[in-house]
């Protein structure tokens, strides 16, 4: 178990490398962060939203998004044929005037209940539910198999259990599903046509990375993606370059936003921030100040160079992966995994957090003579300081997909997160 100081460091680099932890700090609610809020919720039928939260164990909804199995990748020019199928079946669907909207209820296997009979017709129209069975008021097995179907296409934790986060999906428009899958015919079809034979996608959406070669997923990782107001940018680069125990070098807005005002609250308990965790303060080039005689309620402070050392708690991890783009984003590690257990993972401040960054970061060196996974994992035990230009440049395409189907005939859905698809508000509010 981590000592009363250990435990207390992790939770500042939380709270300040994840805003959304960090406004839930000072009170503000957050429902990005996976908190829950009783507000706007429906009260169909007898159903208290108190009741409803409290109907299973939370743990569950707590684990990170469902990604597919390793197969066909994201862009895979596969996967067109199966996404053009999909968008002749949801035109369908909208020609018949599209489905019913699902209450706010209270169901799980075994319950008896007459919306059941409203979900199973939800769920035919899509084909999650084979059509033909007994129309009963029963949650019955075949039922639970589907909504298990239905929240592994959309990035749920497959319970089986009508949770609020799988109600918001069934209740997006049919209508706005067939503009994501259209919408999404058109990104797939340029990247598709672009991507290298090896390369790095990350999904922001979907909060996922895959490492691709030769039209195969190598690996794929959970990831951690940029907040709505800190968003990752969409572009295409260059893997370059390996950082091993790199500095953190915090940018300007992070210590506008967060780090100055932490260190403010600090100064004011007679606490020295900065000493305690590792971060180097610089008042011009190559000249550090003592940070236990900053006047942090100066103005100047915003205007001075933070660096924090590398050790376990730096907040880029052990490692940190380079590629050339103008909004200074990349790939690293973290020492908060925790978060990669969360259901909703866009919480960074628009860099992208690897999961297993360790197996992703041995591919990457696969062209460098010397190196392979015992070496990476010797890198982070040593905690040793090495730059290392890879031999093999490797394509990332840092892209917006939201909707796709495979051959396996799944059409999948991810949260609208930065409401690119421009179909409503419904779209990210799962």
């Amino acid at each position: 178990m981590p000592d009363k100081y250990s435990r207390r460091r992790l939770k500042f680099f939380s709270n300040l490398m994840i805003p959304a932890t960090l406004a839930m700090s000072l009170g503000w609610a957050n429902a990005a962060a996976g908190g829950d809020s009783s507000e706007g919720w429906g009260q169909n039928w007898g159903v208290t939203n108190a009741s409803f939260r409290q109907s299973y164990k939370r743990g569950p909804v707590r684990r990170w998004e469902i990604q597919p199995a390793r197969g066909l990748p994201t862009l895979s020019k596969s996967n067109i044929a199966p996404l053009n199928t999909a968008i002749k079946r949801y035109q369908a669907i909208v020609a018949m005037g599209g489905w019913q909207q699902v209450p706010m209820l209270q169901l799980r296997m075994g319950v008896r209940h007459r919306g059941v009979a409203l979900l199973r017709r939800r769920l035919e129209l899509t084909g999650d539910m084979p059509a033909g069975y007994r129309n009963t008021n029963k949650f019955g097995r075949n039922l639970d198999a589907a909504v298990k179907r239905f929240q592994v296409r959309h990035g749920l934790p497959s319970t089986g259990i009508l949770d609020r986060a799988t109600i918001l999906a069934l209740n997006v428009p049919a209508r706005a599903r067939l503009t994501q899958l259209q919408t999404n015919l058109g990104r797939l079809r340029t990247l598709s046509n672009t991507a290298a034979r090896r390369y790095v996608v990350v999904n922001i959406p979907a909060a996922q990375i895959e490492a691709v070669e030769n039209d195969e997923v190598v690996s794929r990782h959970e990831a951690v993606v940029g907040k709505v107001d800190r968003r990752t940018p969409v572009l295409r680069s260059s893997i370059f370059q390996i950082n091993f125990n790199p500095y953190w070098h915090v940018p300007r807005g992070i210590v506008r936003r967060d780090l100055v005002p932490k260190a403010r609250e600090y100064a004011a308990r007679g606490k020295d921030l900065m000493s305690e965790y590792r971060i180097d303060v610089f008042s011009a080039p190559g000249k550090i100040l003592d940070s236990s005689r900053i006047d942090w309620s100066s103005p100047a402070v915003l205007n001075y160079a933070y660096r924090q050392q590398p050790w376990k708690e730096n907040a880029l991890g052990f490692v940190k992966i380079n590629f050339n783009n103008r909004y200074s984003v990349f790939l690293h590690d973290t020492p908060t995994k925790k978060l990669f257990g969360r259901n909703i993972r866009a919480a960074s401040s628009g860099c992208i957090r690897v999961q297993n960054v360790k197996q992703l970061v041995s591919w990457l060196l696969d062209g460098n003579k010397g190196w392979n996974a015992a070496k990476v994992a010797e890198m982070e035990r040593s905690g040793a300081r090495k730059n290392v230009n890879l031999k093999r440049r490797t394509p990332v395409y840092l892209v917006y997909v939201t909707a796709w189907a495979t051959k396996d005939g799944a059409v999948n859905f991810r949260r609208d997160l930065y409401a690119r698809d421009r179909v409503g508000p419904m779209a990210s509010a799962y």
